[in-house]
């Protein structure tokens, strides 16, 4: 046990000492996330958007966020040579739960920009923020779980950028719909009993594409 959490932490500082230092994915998710917010301020004008169709853009915006900043976490490994270092010296699984941990950490500041952004800018209202405080959570938890997954998919392949997009959507549907639905219940003001088969919905799904990755990392990793 003591192996395995220093081989994660080790992978953790390590990513996050490069972040700090190129500040790549950061950059390249919040620009995405304010060009994705002022196409549709310019388009809706003067309208006031719906709540499920808020909650719908909220998310929209989120999930290719998160694509397009996550797909990154192997390929750099690959581009800077440092897999077979990992191989040699990280467990597989630690490998897994240290790029988890700081692509988590990347969702859950994409997730806390894009709704500041919606309140701020947007002027979207909240009458449940217990109720969208957790949906955020448990869907930065599920979209960081399959996207590190994937993105360790395609590091080999040629075609790395419009391949994980291909890959991420059909698995994240499940996700997409429930984390939409617990949106829009947070913002019309919905008690708990109507939240809570969403709520156990994002719960297993990240439960199960998590338990999943660590079950199937090692095969991906090293073959």
């Amino acid at each position: 046990m003591r192996t395995w959490l220093h081989g994660t932490v080790a992978v953790f500082l390590k990513d996050f000492r490069l972040e700090l230092r190129n500040r790549y994915a950061i950059n390249m998710l919040l620009l995405f996330v304010l060009a994705s917010l002022f196409l549709v301020l310019f388009s809706v004008g003067q309208e006031t958007l719906s709540p499920p169709l808020m909650a719908a853009l909220l998310w929209i915006i989120i999930l290719f966020s998160t694509v397009v900043g996550l797909g990154r976490s192997f390929v750099s490994e690959e581009e800077q040579g440092t897999v077979l270092l990992l191989q040699l010296h990280v467990l597989p699984s630690s490998v897994y739960a240290g790029k988890l941990l700081f692509n988590l950490i990347l969702t859950l500041v994409v997730n806390l920009v894009t709704v500041l952004a919606f309140l701020l800018i947007l002027g979207m209202r909240v009458l449940r923020p217990d109720v969208l405080g957790l949906t955020l959570l448990l869907g930065a938890v599920g979209l960081a779980g399959a996207i590190t997954l994937l993105s360790a998919i395609i590091a080999r392949t040629v075609n790395r950028g419009p391949l994980l997009p291909v890959l991420a959507f059909p698995l994240l549907i499940p996700l997409l719909l429930s984390v939409i639905s617990a949106t829009r219940k947070a913002l019309t003001g919905t008690e708990w009993i109507s939240v809570a088969d969403d709520i156990l919905t994002l719960v297993g799904y990240a439960g199960v594409v998590i338990t999943a990755s660590f079950l199937l990392f090692d095969y991906v990793w090293k073959d």
